[in-house]
């Protein structure tokens, strides 16, 4: 039996922005992190799994496809259909997991409506990963994708990072 598994994305990046925003947990608002150089844009609205937290420290990172974009704090109720498992090595050559989650957005009506990860065409799933391979190496940093994961293991890999959240808490 395959559950869906839904989530609420905050979102941090519209989709077409070069401007890379966070959302400041003890602030509660959103600060400009940096810009993207000018021919680099976010492909997707791009942002995070409230009340979840990742091997990094934060919430989980998400990237919703959807026919549009929306902006930095809107929330968007998602059908999450994989996960790109991956190892992001810092500056300083520590190497961590940053799992970036894939999901539709459930208010889309267009006529590509993919259910599983496999329906995203090879050249989605390859933009997303050069977009996060050209986005660490701007900041010093490696991005390796590990695999490519169904909606099971991305379903797996979220309640594991909400239980990390309720046991640790935030920031």
């Amino acid at each position: 039996m395959n559950k869906s598994t839904t989530v609420t994305a905050m979102i941090e990046c519209p989709k077409g922005s070069n401007q890379k925003f966070d959302y400041d947990l003890s602030e509660k608002r959103y600060r400009l992190s940096k810009f993207l150089p000018a021919e680099m844009v976010f492909p997707f609205d791009f942002g995070m799994i409230p009340g979840t937290k990742g091997e990094d420290g934060d919430p989980l990172d998400i990237i919703v496809i959807s026919e549009g974009s929306t902006f930095p704090g809107c929330l968007v109720d998602c059908r999450v259909i994989g996960a790109l498992q991956a190892e992001q090595t810092e500056r300083n050559g520590e190497t961590m997991r940053n799992d970036r989650f894939i999901a539709t957005a459930r208010k889309m009506k267009g006529v590509c409506q993919p259910k599983t990860i496999r329906g995203l065409s090879d050249d989605i799933l390859d933009q997303i990963e050069r977009f996060f391979v050209s986005y660490n190496a701007i900041e010093g940093k490696k991005f390796k994708m590990l695999r490519l994961s169904d909606e099971t293991v991305a379903r797996k890999l979220i309640e594991k990072a909400h239980k990390k959240f309720l046991a640790e808490g935030s920031a």
